[in-house]
Parts: C-alpha cells; structure tokens; sequence
C-alpha cells in the first residue's frame, strides 16, 4: 500500500499503544509485583519522594544506601514516569523514542547493564536525502564504512574532519566541566565551529533534533558536548526488555514496603514543631496527609512540580522556584512490517527537510524481543507537536513525548533546595537525559542527608 510517512520504506498497517489510563505493563521481576496500589498505613516518615521517575528512584537509592527511612509516592500504576514500556499484541513499545547510551557515567553506577541484557544499534545513522540513503559511521567503529562514506552528500569531507575534531575535543572535557561551560544554541556552535550548512540540515537537526525534540537545534551547547561525548565513549542500546527495564530495575533493589503506586499528591506545606523545627506535610487526592520528619523530595514533571511549589504553606508567598517553561514534543508511531529491508540495527534519519517524520528504526533489528518471531515492529518518530496534521496523515493514533525545553541560559548544576526542607530534581532541574534525570535524583538526597546531619548534630 502506499505510504504517507514516504520517503521511509512502507510498513503495514498500524496499531497503537492501549489508552494512558489502562496500560499493559510488562512483566516486572517478582519483588515488584508486590508493591502497594495504596498509600502505606503509616502516615509518619523520614523523608517523602514525590515521583517514581529515574530521578525519583535515584534519591530513594541514595536514601537507601544511606539506611534513611522514606517513602516514594507514585501517581501512576508503574513506576518509571515517561520511561514505561507497553506490550501490545505481543510487541514492546516504549512511551515515545527513547535510546540508552551506555557511558552515561551515573547509570553506570547505578545500574546493572550484564540484567540489563543491552541491545546495541549500528554506531552511525543512514540519511535519506535526494531519493536515497547515505550511511554516516563512526570511524573507530566501522572505519570501511566512514571511509567510503566521505564522497557522500551528508556534509564534506571538511564536515567529516570536523566530527573528528569535535569528538576529541568533548572526550578531553570532564563533565561538570561541560556542563557548567559558556554556552550557546547548538546551531550557533556548529556554525561557529565550521560545519556546512549541507552538513547541519542534512544530519546534524534530524539527529539532534531527534534527541532533544529540537529541530530548529535551539538547545543549548552544553547538552549538545556533553551527548556528543557520551556517543563517542559509548553505545546506543535498548534493554531486551524495553527501556522500562531501567527503573524497573532501580525500584527491584528498593525495600519492597517503601514504594506506594496510585498515590496522587495535591499539595505540600509545613507545620512548626517547635520553635527550631518543622515537619513537611503531603496532602493526597484522597485527602490523606503523611507528614515527613526529614524533608519532601520533589521528582515530578516541570509544570507538576511549578504546582506543588506554588503551595505557599505558612510562609508568605516567595517566587516559585521552578518556571513551568513549555517542554518540547515528539510523536511516536509504532507499525508492524512482515519484514524489515535491511538487516542492520541503524537509525534512519529523513535529512531531505520535507514531510513529517524525522527519524525511524526497525526496533526488532536492534532486539529482536520487542515483537514475536516473524513479525517486525517499526519506530517511526515526529518532532513538534503536528498541530495541523491529521490522523489519516499519520495513518493512527499516536503516542505524545516530550522533554523539557533547555535553550540558553540553562543551569543544569543548580542547588536542589528550594526551601526549608524541600529539594527538586529531574531532568528539567538537570540536563535532558536519562544521566541528569538520575544524578539530580542523587543531588537532591545528598543535600537532604547534609540538613539531616546538621539537624541531628543541633539536638
């Protein structure tokens, strides 16, 4: 049949991921399927987590690791935020294009990548542009194909000297010190830096844009170095299992009774215990209060924790911490094929500047666990938000993603205190990855374990 997502090879028919409010977990390893659908009954802890994301789960590690009392609070039935995988008719999709680049250095601390089971994509990307695919590889992976790749369209040979050169330049920088550089838009750097506007629109806006939701490549430079350095020190992968493996396996390793799903907060304020100390208050859609005798970790989406923190509780209202800025959109439609063209796990990337898609993998080439035997699942992804574009365009329903807007002037380093008692993380209180989602996690424990021991050291 014909296609409207051409110039990408034609699947077959689509099919869509089940409704948000009634998804299909997979399986999860066994100490998950207990966790609690309700608030635990004791309504007194340590410290409260708002939010099971990477970030969420991160700080209930560390509290772990630190043997603090704590309890994570998960609105949703799953934990994982924007990081979930469905099953549908046998296939793994997981919620919007999200790949896992092994040398994220927090996630290498945290997780187990052998469990992991990491699939890896092809080191490079294949371009569609004037009718045809151009492979663009990386030379100390696959050096016969960036060879033969140099004649091609996708930028010049200076442009294919200057990766190189890029590429040293941000695996020579620590990254706190990438990430507390000067910066600038990311198309503002590649311009200064020499690329071609060949070399720009043809690779660099879908690939990046792919990654940052950002095709006018807005973002700024410190995210750029720092993804740039982290593709050349590692691999792209998918978990055999989907990428909700990740914070299914961050939660497996939390005590069982610490987790409470479909537990919605409203509002956070704080009480005076005494004249020199006070106790943090979390109010639930059920109208159940627990009260924190640490402090509340705030590890919800941008514009959830803008609402909590307008909650001025007894203080007078002081400037909310947290700008609810509009996050960046993709859309994700998955398709089944009766075969894949080609065999190679690679990422195709639509540099021609027309249509509406901009990238799309074969996802059983990369695992071959995301569909049953015989039957291919195909990734196809739409920067912005398609206002305009209909359904029939799209050919099916199709799932929403997004991530926050990080154009300069960015702080991706910022103090996770907010307040007395209260401290934020996340992606949008850190860089837009799966690393800053779990290092501000981390952060925002450690500055809470810091106030408990000058707290305990003032008694």
């Amino acid at each position: 049949m014909t296609s409207t997502l051409s110039p990408f090879p034609t699947p077959s028919p689509l099919f869509s991921p089940p409704p948000r409010q009634r998804p299909l977990p997979l399986p999860l390893p066994l100490p998950l399927r207990s966790i609690p659908t309700t608030v635990p009954t004791a309504t007194k802890t340590g410290a409260i987590i708002i939010g099971a994301g990477l970030a969420g789960l991160a700080a209930a590690t560390r509290l772990n690791a630190a043997d603090t009392p704590f309890i994570l609070l998960e609105a949703s039935d799953a934990v994982g935020g924007r990081v979930r995988t469905d099953v549908v008719d046998g296939f793994l999709l997981d919620r919007g294009f999200q790949i896992f680049i092994t040398a994220y250095p927090e996630a290498q601390k945290l997780l187990d990548y052998k469990s992991l089971d990491l699939q890896k994509f092809y080191s490079g990307a294949r371009v569609y542009f004037n009718g045809q695919f151009h492979t663009v590889a990386d030379p100390l992976r696959h050096f016969p194909d960036a060879v033969q790749s140099l004649s091609n369209p996708i930028g010049s040979v200076l442009d294919k000297l200057l990766i190189g050169l890029t590429r040293i330049r941000a695996s020579n920088r620590s990254d706190d010190e990438i990430l507390r550089a000067s910066e600038k838009p990311i198309i503002d750097l590649l311009r200064d830096t020499g690329f071609s506007d060949s070399m720009i629109d043809r690779f660099f806006r879908p690939f990046f844009g792919g990654i940052f939701f950002d095709s006018e490549l807005k973002t700024t430079s410190r995210l750029f170095d720092f993804i740039f350095k982290c593709l050349a020190m590692g691999d792209n992968t998918l978990p055999s299992n989907g990428i909700a493996a990740i914070p299914n396996q961050l939660a497996s390793k939390l005590p069982i009774d610490s987790i409470a799903l479909n537990s919605r907060v409203v509002s956070i304020s704080t009480d005076d215990v005494d004249s020199s100390r006070h106790a943090q208050i979390v109010r639930l859609g059920t109208g159940e209060t627990l009260e924190s005798e640490l402090g509340i970790i705030i590890a919800v989406e941008q514009h959830e924790a803008a609402k909590l923190l307008a909650e001025p509780g007894r203080e007078p209202a002081k400037p909310n911490p947290v700008r609810a800025r509009p996050g960046r959109g993709t859309a994700c439609l998955y398709f089944e094929a009766n075969r894949a063209p080609v065999r190679e796990p690679v990422l195709f990337l639509n540099g021609s500047g027309r249509g509406v898609v901009n990238n799309m993998f074969f996802a059983t080439n990369v695992a071959r666990t995301y569909g049953p035997d015989g039957r291919t699942l195909v990734s196809v992804s739409v920067v912005g938000k398609c206002e305009g574009v209909s359904d029939e365009e799209l050919r099916g329903r199709w799932v929403g993603f997004a991530q926050p807007d990080q154009c300069p002037p960015s702080d991706l380093v910022r103090d996770p205190r907010v307040r007395d008692g209260v401290y934020v993380c996340g992606d949008h209180w850190s860089s837009a990855t799966f690393d800053g989602a779990l290092v501000s996690g981390r952060r925002a424990a450690e500055a809470l374990l810091k106030d408990k021991a000058v707290l305990l050291g003032s008694l």
